[in-house]
């Protein structure tokens, strides 16, 4: 996936208000759209750089979105988490996750379980089990490659798991794949430390046939790929 134009590039100031964030661009104070619902922990440190694009649709109130940040050891970090879901598409689509690889039909976010909700990927194909993918974003990184997911308990997150353990038991193939977008994470866990109960739905759900998968996304203020699975220990 490239980015359609050339980012921008400024310094952060903050982020505030959950959906903004105020930059320095040539000694000029910029707003950007923040397009990130979670606490970004270790995402978003004052002074780092961040890169963002620009859309060019005169309705929007904020013009610029914020897309990367780099961190002081030269890590990117992709803090549009609507990406996650764009990187995996375009590799289904090209059929670069080979335990995903096969199915003649990718359809996105497909309504199913009892607590309707939507999967990211339904794939399908004849001779073989229904496949349902849930995607999570991860870029919680505390060092040495260590990443989490998530950043803070997550109610909606613990719910997606009990979802796909009702599609295994049902007979379907059941995926949770971690789209690994921070450059510095080389393996992935759940975060037992800081939702200790979806680490548990986890390990309930891979016991019960529920796959883990992690990939992680090559980075650069010119576009995105995910290029390499990394291990997840649960």
């Amino acid at each position: 996936m490239r980015f359609s134009s050339m980012l921008g590039r400024g310094r952060l100031i903050q982020r505030y208000k959950r959906f903004l964030a105020d930059i320095i661009v040539d000694d000029q104070i910029l707003t950007l759209h923040c397009p990130n619902t979670g606490r970004m922990t270790g995402c978003a440190e004052p002074g780092w750089t961040v890169y963002y694009s620009t859309a060019d649709n005169p309705r929007r109130k904020y013009a610029h979105t914020w897309e990367l940040c780099r961190d002081d050891a030269g890590d990117f970090i992709c803090v549009n988490t609507a990406r996650a879901n764009q990187l995996v598409a375009e590799a289904l689509a090209e059929q670069r996750i080979p335990a995903l690889a096969g199915y003649e039909q990718v359809r996105a976010e497909v309504r199913y379980g009892a607590e309707n909700s939507r999967i990211d990927f339904l794939l399908s194909g004849p001779g073989r089990p229904d496949c349902y993918v849930e995607v999570k974003s991860v870029t919680l990184h505390e060092g040495e490659g260590q990443g989490f997911f998530p950043d803070t308990q997550s109610v909606r997150a613990q719910k997606h798991v009990r979802e796909l353990m009702e599609c295994a038991q049902a007979g379907h193939r059941a995926v949770m794949l971690f789209c690994v977008l921070h450059t510095g994470i080389e393996r992935v866990s759940p975060a037992e430390h800081l939702d200790s109960k979806y680490a548990a739905l986890v390990r309930e759900a891979v016991a019960a046939g529920v796959e883990c998968l992690a990939w992680k996304a090559e980075i650069s203020p010119e576009g995105m790929t995910l290029t390499q699975p990394v291990s997840v220990k649960v």
